[in-house]
């Protein structure tokens, strides 16, 4: 923002159900609630922008809230990125400096990360994040920081995140044109742990999921530091969708029918409990058992689950999984999504609430303000990070680090 505004901090996320912005003011004791917008999303499915304007005009009425509540104009944010199209990929590199030891700067640093990066990604796809996971010194591994110490080689992993070029574009397009800079982009489960994980967590090996309306977004923490990411192309909009199919109902009825009466275990719902369906068309409404309901949800849930579990076998991180998974989001709230997900992953598992801002109203304190509230924790450590150094590279490579602690 401008000068006179430096002390706020903007978060936006554009979801496929709803666009959130998020205003926080920064002070000596930390985050600070000042105020937030939300409106309904339009123009967007799945984390890609199919329909510009629309989506232009749902960014700009969820600011304007923000703005009227925060008191303040709103120019530069810190903008979530997820959907389908992201991947995340490993990758090692290093350079020999010879026979005799010398000491590791930031040039040093920077070359090795650089030779880990050189992996070849296709043309259309960008590297969203570079987060090293650990330098090796000489083969001697689990080396943080190797600034100062002495080695003859030096190496390092990474986890890359990627994107499709032009679908973070096509979201940096809507936010810009809705009169607002984006001074930075995050993967929305890495900004989102930052309000949701615990640190013992992080070390022991966690498997953060982030039920979005269009798709949930994974994310795997070990030793603290990012392990893999991906995307299952599964979220609370199909929860809602099948209800629509199955009951022959308006999307909209399906939605309220799914946060009133769901579940997703059938046997926990009792057998004489009826609800009312309104129809399609000019048709009237019809009363049904709500184990139906349940007929339809638990089969999707088991579904999710199913496709969580093969990700995670495939990359052979189930097994690094020992803190079990951590469910966030407004689709987690689904019951019963836990016990479907704990027989089917047999990994213990539980439903996050987010760390809150200080003065923050009470309806923010729910898993589908997760992220938007994670953002604000990820930009403040981002942007406290750059203002330890001035270096372009040693404070990012500062906030790359840091984001493996809550």
């Amino acid at each position: 923002m401008g000068n006179q505004y430096e002390n706020f901090l903007t978060a936006i996320d554009v979801g496929s159900s709803k666009t959130c912005v998020l205003v926080a003011e920064v002070t000596d004791g930390g985050l600070r609630y000042r105020g937030h917008g939300v409106a309904e999303s339009r123009g967007s499915r799945k984390g890609i922008i199919v329909d510009l304007d629309k989506a232009v005009a749902s960014v700009q009425k969820a600011v304007e809230q923000a703005e009227d509540s925060a008191g303040v104009p709103i120019e530069h944010a810190i903008l979530g990125v997820s959907g389908a199209h992201i991947r995340g990929v490993n990758s090692h590199g290093g350079l020999t400096f010879g026979a005799k030891s010398r000491e590791i700067g930031r040039e040093e640093i920077r070359m090795a990360v650089d030779k880990a990066r050189g992996v070849a990604l296709p043309a259309d796809r960008e590297i969203l994040h570079l987060l090293p996971q650990e330098f090796i010194l000489d083969e001697q591994a689990g080396v943080h920081d190797p600034l100062g110490m002495m080695a003859t080689r030096l190496e390092v992993r990474v986890h890359m995140v990627t994107a499709a070029s032009s679908a973070a574009q096509n979201v940096i397009t809507a936010v810009n044109r809705a009169g607002v800079h984006v001074d930075d982009t995050v993967f929305e489960p890495l900004a989102c742990a930052d309000s949701v994980l615990r640190q013992d967590e992080r070390e022991l090996g966690v498997c953060l999921a982030d039920v979005g309306a269009g798709s949930t977004s994974i994310i795997i923490f070990q030793e603290g530091a990012v392990a893999h990411t991906a995307v299952i192309p599964i979220g609370g909009d199909h929860f809602t969708s099948d209800l629509a199919v199955g009951l022959c109902t308006p999307v909209a009825e399906a939605e309220k029918i799914k946060r009133l009466f769901g579940h997703a275990i059938v046997t926990l719902i009792p057998e004489g409990n009826e609800i009312e369906v309104p129809s399609v068309g000019d048709r009237a409404s019809r009363l049904i058992s709500q184990r139906m309901v349940g007929e339809i949800l638990e089969p999707r849930t088991r579904e999710l689950f199913e496709m969580l579990r093969d990700n995670l076998r495939h990359s052979g991180m189930l097994e690094f999984c020992v803190a079990g998974i951590v469910l966030s989001g407004g689709g987690s709230r689904l019951p019963g999504i836990v016990e479907i997900g704990e027989s089917v992953l047999r990994r213990s598992m539980r439903l996050a609430w987010p760390l809150p801002l200080a003065k923050m109203p009470s309806t923010l304190a729910e898993p589908e303000f997760s992220t938007v509230l994670g953002m604000a924790f990820y930009g403040h450590r981002a942007r406290s990070a750059r203002g330890l150094q001035d270096d372009r590279w040693s404070s990012r490579l500062k906030s790359m680090l840091m984001g493996k602690g809550a």
